[in-house]
């Protein structure tokens, strides 16, 4: 039997050695006397002498075999092995940080506050990146890729269920807010969604009159690059005494819940900065739209109007949704600051860790936006994968009907 090959992954290889560097030199927990301290570090080391032995020697036999997939052959069962060990290592430190959690509530004191590290942080990400590059080594569809690493997410969410979790410092935030924090979360999908359909219904018809009238490319793009330019917090203060004009004059604005603070100059700034990705993916759609097909679908008695519908908007129906993509993304990131103005969501979480000086409060809101802005990002591309599989299959359709018409033409 042949022994296995050596064949060095650069990614994977740098991978790993970030995530053993941040083990070896960045404190994996930090450990309080209470909330208001920020407490003294403590690394992977002495987190394992006081963590049970078989879950010390679980950490340990992943570490090995990462290292050992990193550097085989990469075969399909090496890469599954690495992707499945990269999953299991996520969890693996959760528990750890965990089991350390409960070593000090029982020792020290019940008010002990145990916040999770940097290397903590740092080895989450990469060992998701480390499988997220194996699975892209695999070639599996990107609904299985996401499939998986969403199911890879199972332990964690077990884990921070089962009670396993309850002594670190995050989940102790999150007990103490547990009554707000699904409605913070609902609100900052409300203030995104709220953003998002004004910005299509803007975008996609403003782009399409670009397309129709390319003199009017420069204007149009010279507007949205200045509103890009804007800071966010100049740009609220720039809407709220508008819009407070306007409820004093019209009550009813007021009623609808329209003012100088709160939703609507946060939507309203959001909608200004999210136009110009979605108008240029727009542009960019009908661009490459072929003149060949277009034409063709006029010369079967296509109005206009048939032909942008059934044909244009179809075919340039992956690079807007790119556009729109980008746009979204965005849009649940900078939801986050409309909490300066009264809008509420995840972003009011954050500031008020901010200003409190609680570092896990802010994380309490973090965690959460950087999560639904995976979730986003996951949902799209599986929406723009299908686009594309459906504009292929399309293509092919609209070529025959071009030679039936040219047939036709001919005869």
């Amino acid at each position: 039997m042949r022994p296995a090959a050596l064949a060095f992954s650069p990614v994977s290889i740098t991978l790993t050695l970030l995530a053993a560097c941040a083990l070896l030199w960045l404190p994996f927990v930090r450990s309080a006397p209470n909330r208001m301290v920020s407490g003294q570090a403590v690394a992977l080391w002495d987190v394992l002498q006081a963590s049970p032995l078989w879950l010390a020697a679980f950490l340990a036999a992943l570490l090995l075999l990462i290292v050992a997939s990193c550097v085989l052959r990469p075969a399909r069962t090496v890469l599954w092995l690495q992707a499945g060990l990269a999953c299991g290592l996520m969890a693996a430190l959760l528990a750890m940080a965990g089991s350390y959690a409960q070593q000090v509530a029982l020792t020290q004191s019940p008010i002990a506050r145990t916040s999770l590290g940097s290397a903590f942080w740092s080895v989450m990400v990469l060992a998701w990146l480390l499988a997220a590059e194996a699975l892209q080594r695999l070639r599996a569809r990107l609904l299985w890729r996401t499939v998986l690493m969403l199911a890879a997410l199972l332990p964690l969410v077990w884990l921070l269920h089962s009670g396993w979790c309850n002594e670190l410092s995050i989940m102790k935030e999150f007990a103490n807010r547990s009554d707000i924090f699904g409605a913070a979360v609902l609100r900052h999908m409300q203030i995104v969604l709220f953003t998002m359909l004004p910005t299509l219904a803007i975008g996609i018809p403003l782009g399409w009159w670009v397309h129709q009238r390319r003199s009017a490319d420069s204007s149009v793009f010279a507007v949205l690059n200045v509103i890009q330019t804007i800071p966010s917090i100049a740009l609220f203060g720039l809407l709220m005494a508008p819009l407070a004009l306007l409820a004093a004059r019209f009550p009813a604005l007021a009623q609808a819940g329209i003012s100088g603070v709160g939703l609507a100059p946060g939507v309203i700034a959001l909608v200004l900065y999210s136009l110009l990705p979605v108008v240029r993916g727009t542009l960019a759609g009908l661009q490459q739209v072929p003149t060949a097909v277009v034409n063709a679908a006029r010369g079967m008695g296509m109005s206009p109007a048939q032909t942008a519908w059934r044909v244009q908007l179809p075919l340039s129906l992956p690079v807007l949704l790119s556009g729109v993509h980008s746009a979204t993304i965005a849009t649940v990131g900078m939801a986050t600051i409309t909490a300066l103005i009264g809008a509420g969501g995840l972003g009011a979480i954050m500031f008020e860790g901010l200003f409190s000086s609680a570092q896990d409060l802010v994380l309490l809101g973090v965690v959460p936006i950087v999560a639904l802005a995976v979730l986003t990002d996951a949902l799209f591309k599986l929406l723009i994968q299908f686009t594309l599989h459906a504009t292929h299959t399309a293509q092919p359709a609209v070529s025959d009907s071009q030679n039936t018409a040219a047939q036709g033409a001919l005869a």
